[in-house]
């Protein structure tokens, strides 16, 4: 794997919120090793289960070296580990408001786990859920699949033999900026144009994730992707090694 760094997907998800919750992670090791992991608990919220997965993607990877490059789709995660947390600390374990934090036990837990790694090591990527990254649909199905006490089948093996195309990220990982009431007035953000699809080599274009997911969904080997416009369309269809005409 190119410049040796572990990729690791998690994500966390509770029916109900607060309801029965799981969690889910893929992580990548530098050696091409996969392995998922995955847990449940039967009463917790959404951003629980989403910064258990965080904690047990690094407890995992306590004595793996090098960089580790984390996706997840939680903005609460990815801000509160990056920004909020100083303030925290600095405050006694209290907000702005001067409240208690909630989950204050997690983030110190998150917090010790990412300290005890080289300082920079570890970068936080933000994912859009739904979007039709590998990654990020294979950690949701097994979340969501443990919060509804389904049976998962857990990978641990070669990359070569995983059947989702785990490396397969988008370019821009960036936390979106919240938006407010200065941006009332603002034009509308623009919908997808489409989800593209392979599956057993028929490329398919669908206007709704849904209808891509229908299409995907547990089926082995199966490609998928968000396209914004045709440019990305034609990035797409190039990586997965197909003429910009086949859609």
């Amino acid at each position: 794997m190119s410049g040796a760094r572990t990729v690791v997907f998690c994500d966390g998800a509770a029916k109900g919120n607060p309801g029965p919750g799981g969690w889910g992670v893929v992580a990548v090791t530098p050696d091409g090793t996969v392995t998922e992991l995955g847990g449940r608990a039967p009463h917790t919220t959404n951003n629980r289960m989403e910064l258990t997965a965080a904690i047990q993607a690094l407890t995992h990877m306590a004595d793996v070296a090098g960089g580790i490059d984390i996706y997840t789709d939680s903005t609460y995660v990815i801000k509160g580990i990056k920004e909020w947390i100083r303030a925290w600390r600095r405050n006694g374990w209290t907000t702005r408001g001067g409240g208690p934090v909630l989950n204050r036990e997690l983030w110190q837990q998150l917090d010790d786990l990412v300290s005890a790694r080289p300082h920079g090591s570890i970068t936080w990527h933000y994912v859009r859920g739904h979007g039709g990254i590998p990654g990020n649909e294979r950690v949701d199905a097994i979340a969501d699949n443990l919060a509804r006490d389904s049976p998962v089948d857990f990978y641990v093996g070669s990359l070569g033999g995983y059947p989702v195309p785990i490396l397969d990220v988008p370019a821009d990982t960036s936390t979106p900026k919240r938006t407010g009431p200065s941006a009332a007035g603002r034009a509308p953000q623009r919908t997808p144009l489409s989800y593209l699809s392979l599956l057993d080599g028929q490329l398919m274009r669908h206007a709704t994730w849904s209808e891509c997911e229908a299409r995907v969904k547990g089926r082995s080997g199966a490609r998928f992707k968000k396209a914004a416009n045709r440019q990305d369309e034609i990035a797409i269809l190039r990586a997965w090694g197909l003429p910009p005409d086949a859609v």
